[in-house]
């Protein structure tokens, strides 16, 4: 059946008080929020569409860092709106750790249905994301399970792109309006490697160190026992740049990967969702 993935509106980008009337429509409802700027920005004008009726829900576990619950809480604090952070353990699915290619669709499905689970006691009868139209550009199996679960994806209805959703964040004053995009851990594996709450927190604790260092966008790729660190472009020259070449492959190899390599391209952005 054709949604509005397949089709996505088409003509003048709606504003954001149409938005708001948007999202008004209907009882309470709750927005996955992230941390990042997309889920962020539909948290803000959910919350002032109807206010006490909107609530944001952040996920926990092994594939989600600690620092992006906490910045979800911040982003939270900031807007004001009711938040809840819930646990989720995706490894429970089998067909998510054995990690094929379509790995997010399984692991959107177990969330979804946990972040239900949590909304039906609260009266909860919407769903909504931060999905917008530049997300659209890759087959996206995570997406395909966010629609089967009936999230709706009031950015995307609304014709919003990447560019939108900052602009906005930025003239609310939202926190992370510059905040880089992010995925959850499990991305950083290569398909087919066996996912383990273990080689998540290597990855993990592997980009804490990094951003330690002041690097603003970490990839930690892991491919067996090797890792393959990208940082922005135009932060690779200190990256490359000695000491912090050697003490970052030797605070990986006792991290556990070996071998370490420090990709001179920088970040490429890859389809997550």
């Amino acid at each position: 059946m054709e949604t509005i993935l397949d089709r996505p509106p088409r003509g003048p980008r709606k504003s954001p008080d149409e938005l708001a009337l948007h999202l008004s429509e209907g009882g309470r409802c709750a927005v996955a929020l992230s941390g990042g700027v997309d889920s962020s920005v539909v948290a803000w004008i959910l919350h002032s569409a109807i206010g006490e009726r909107a609530y944001g829900v952040t996920l926990s576990g092994p594939a989600v860092s600690d620092e992006e619950v906490a910045r979800a809480a911040r982003v939270a604090r900031a807007i004001g709106i009711s938040h809840a952070i819930v646990p989720v353990d995706p490894l429970g699915n089998e067909s998510y750790r054995s990690n094929p290619s379509n790995r997010c669709y399984f692991c959107r499905t177990v969330e979804t249905a946990r972040i239900r689970e949590w909304g039906e006691p609260l009266g909860i009868v919407r769903y909504v994301d931060g999905v917008h139209l530049d997300d659209l550009g890759d087959e996206r199996p995570g997406l395909r399970a966010m629609e089967e679960a009936g999230f709706g994806h009031p950015l995307l209805w609304a014709g919003w792109r990447k560019e939108d959703v900052r602009s906005f964040a930025r003239s609310v004053g939202l926190p992370n309006a510059e905040q880089p995009s992010d995925a959850c851990l499990a991305s950083r594996v290569r398909h087919g490697q066996v996912i383990s709450s273990e080689l998540l927190g290597q990855v993990e604790r592997a980009e804490q160190g990094l951003r330690a260092r002041g690097f603003r966008r970490v990839r930690v790729r892991v491919d067996g026992r090797a890792a393959r660190v990208e940082v922005d472009p135009d932060e690779v020259g200190r990256l490359l740049a000695e000491p912090t070449a050697s003490e970052v492959r030797a605070e990986l190899g006792r991290i556990g990967f070996d071998p370490v390599d420090l990709d001179r391209s920088g970040y490429r952005s890859r389809a997550v969702a």
